[in-house]
């Protein structure tokens, strides 16, 4: 339980970054908060501001509750998320990017407007609302209300609802600009607080020592620190060896960190391309120190608590050992971490509904008092939206005992064809609508499909396999019934891919970074 001291601290930090966030909020005199902004923060955002929030919009409580429980019951192999990630943030920068931000996109449902057209829009606007609200944010509130109430006593139910109202709260006034220009002290707290927890539970395995820790860890759980697991391994089916590296982790990063909008929305509000990519490398790196934070804690909680009910109750387990004062420390850094993530999917949430639904179908045209109206519907729209994700999210996913791995399995429905439609709408011309929305329906019914008639498929290679096969229908649909090249509205002639010296000595250093941790842990 919190002593008086960790609440305290507590206290300290929700009113701090609460008066921050409305600082950072507040409109210039004789100004008007307008929809670019509360969506895209006037697009002003510099590189530690983009990189930060990217991390602080990623990690959260089902980052740090879900992947740790899956480190306690997997072990090191999990921590492929965070590292292969790292790798795709890079091809991010480089080649998705200066096709975005060349064509002023605001939304990733605008993006298929312009290249396929409507239908496709709307589609995927849906879609998105959807996913985030009833499995992003019932996750993240869900996940984050285990971790309060294993560690301050608070029931479930007032930590579900507590979450998410301080999550809107904090964001409702400023949007994007709130949530972005805080992530820094966010994302400091998480990364501090995470490793003063792996190294207290390091210490106390190692008697005193982080590094004989670490060794006696992993010399009495070898199979915890496989990076590659065998086909005999018993979560084989959540993570199949090689195709980890070479197979469908790649569809489920790209889609996420290339094609996703409360993801890529923050590299979409920089001041320009270069300030969006020094932001995404910064990112890339903060992403190859996520498993000693996040991973680490759950596989010494193997050794600390080996009898817990759940594996999602290692983290918060983990945390009690905390002495009076670290403890809340460590606990801010984690409300920290679920309250930056929930912000961010709430006003990615206000701005689908607002831009690529509201104002198509409303035929908004672009004047002051129109602008103004947006940024309303913007926020009824968020205050909806957690509002849906505190009733459902109990319902949803009270019944699974690792819900990062439900999270990966069922958005992975949808990510191969997702990946399909953008890439192929970023570098392939001939490519039609119909096609997009041949592959965006055949990539659900292909995987509903083949997980009913081969269940023993893991989620992983059923990605890769359903993307192959959504890639050729697209092909095929767009060859069958081609349209006239004047639909696609998207410039890709006079984008420049070239890249900054700063970024490309970067990129090496996290390829070469990649390489060795794999080596060690193959």
């Amino acid at each position: 339980m919190l002593a008086p001291v960790d609440i305290a601290v507590v206290i300290a930090y929700a009113i701090g970054i609460f008066g921050l966030a409305q600082y950072v909020s507040r409109d210039k005199k004789g100004e008007v908060k307008g929809s670019s902004d509360y969506f895209l923060a006037s697009k002003s955002l510099p590189w530690w501001a983009i990189g930060a929030s990217l991390i602080a919009a990623n990690i959260s409580a089902e980052q740090i509750v879900g992947m740790s429980g899956s480190g306690y019951a997997i072990g090191l192999a999990i921590a492929s998320y965070e590292w292969m990630a790292a790798a795709t943030l890079l091809i991010v920068g480089k080649f998705f990017l200066p096709i975005f931000l060349r064509n002023e996109i605001y939304t990733m449902p605008q993006f298929l407007e312009r290249r396929y057209g409507t239908r496709i829009r709307t589609l995927m606007a849906v879609f998105w609302l959807g996913l985030y609200v009833f499995v992003n944010l019932t996750s993240i509130i869900w996940l984050g209300s285990i971790a309060v109430t294993k560690v301050a006593g608070v029931p479930q139910d007032i930590a579900l609802v507590g979450l998410g109202l301080f999550a809107l709260l904090y964001q409702l006034r400023g949007g994007l600009k709130a949530v972005a220009l805080t992530d820094i002290v966010q994302v400091s707290l998480l990364v501090f607080g995470g490793l003063v927890i792996s190294a207290l539970t390091l210490g106390q395995i190692g008697g005193g020592s982080i590094l004989g820790g670490f060794a006696t860890l992993s010399a009495r759980l070898p199979e915890h620190f496989d990076m590659i697991l065998s086909r005999d391994n018993p979560f084989y089916k959540d993570l199949p060896g090689i195709s980890v590296l070479v197979g469908g982790m790649w569809i489920a990063n790209l889609s996420y960190w290339g094609f996703n909008q409360y993801i890529i929305q923050r590299a979409l509000a920089a001041k320009s391309l270069k300030e969006a990519q020094k932001g995404v490398v910064f990112a890339a790196f903060l992403k190859l120190l996520m498993p000693v934070i996040i991973v680490l804690p759950g596989i010494a909680a193997v050794v600390l608590a080996p009898d817990l009910a759940r594996p999602d109750e290692a983290y918060p387990t983990m945390m009690r050992l905390l002495p009076t004062g670290l403890l809340g420390l460590v606990f801010a850094a984690l409300v920290a971490a679920i309250i930056a993530s929930t912000a961010s999917k709430i006003n990615s949430v206000a701005t689908i509904f607002t831009l690529d639904i509201y104002a198509q179908r409303a035929g908004y045209k672009a004047t002051e008092g129109s602008d103004r109206h947006l940024v309303k519907v913007g926020r009824i729209a968020a205050v909806v939206a957690i509002g849906l994700a505190i009733v459902t999210a109990r319902p949803l996913l009270g019944s699974f005992d690792q819900a990062f791995q439900y999270i990966q399995e069922y958005t992975g429905f949808f990510t191969p064809g997702i990946v399909v439609i953008f890439l192929l709408g970023l570098f392939w011309k001939p490519a039609t609508e119909a096609g997009a929305l041949a592959a965006t329906i055949g990539s659900f019914g292909l995987s509903v499909a083949m997980k009913a008639l081969v269940p023993g498929v893991p989620f992983m290679d059923r990605m890769g396999i359903v993307f192959l096969l959504a890639l050729a229908l697209a092909v095929v649909v767009s060859l069958a019934r081609p349209r006239a090249t004047a639909t696609n509205h998207i410039r890709t002639d006079d984008v420049d891919y070239g890249t900054t010296a700063g970024f490309n000595i970067a990129a090496v250093g996290i390829v070469a970074i990649l390489i060795a941790l794999y080596a060690t842990w193959w």
